[in-house]
């Protein structure tokens, strides 16, 4: 992709303004008539050397207030007052790759609360795929969820 100096400063601009790498493919594209993929925009803006904005972050949200004990006096149980028979506390870690493995758009490592790890990426056509170190392994449904969100989260920092 050639891009005249001028040019270069519009994009530099789109950038310091804000945009994500998505919202400059489809400037280019339109602005410039230059169809480009993602890839090329990544490149394009290590080579124009501008730092990334990196978007606000999410509002937290405060978890509802758990519901008081069921009052044993009053002789009505509550079942949703009731406490879950299983908790569970999870840890999983979600990495980004620095150099993208071959036919993704973004990859990266996972290692799970019991300590099993494995490879993620999404491909071309925005389809996760995942595929853990050891043959056989899968992560409990606690941990598949928190790595979902944790993805989404590191997703999220890199404009997808």
């Amino acid at each position: 992709m050639s891009l005249t100096e001028a040019q270069k400063d519009v994009v530099r601009q789109w950038l310091v303004q804000g945009l994500k790498l998505s919202d400059v493919q489809r400037r280019l594209e339109t602005d410039f008539g230059l169809r480009v993929t993602y890839m090329e925009v990544r490149f394009l803006v290590d080579d124009l050397k501008v730092a990334l904005k990196d978007p606000e972050p999410p509002k937290k949200v405060e978890p509802p207030a758990p519901n008081p004990a069921p009052s044993v006096a009053s002789g009505v149980i509550d079942p949703s007052a009731a406490p879950a028979n299983e908790t569970t506390v999870v840890n999983v870690k979600v990495t980004v790759d620095r150099v993208t493995r071959p036919g993704a758009l973004v990859s990266g490592r996972v290692t799970f609360s019991d300590g099993q790890g494995g490879t993620w990426f999404v491909d071309q056509m925005g389809r996760p795929g995942l595929s853990a170190d050891k043959k056989g392994y899968k992560p409990n449904t606690a941990d598949m969820q928190e790595f979902q969100i944790a993805l989404e989260r590191e997703l999220v920092k890199l404009g997808f």
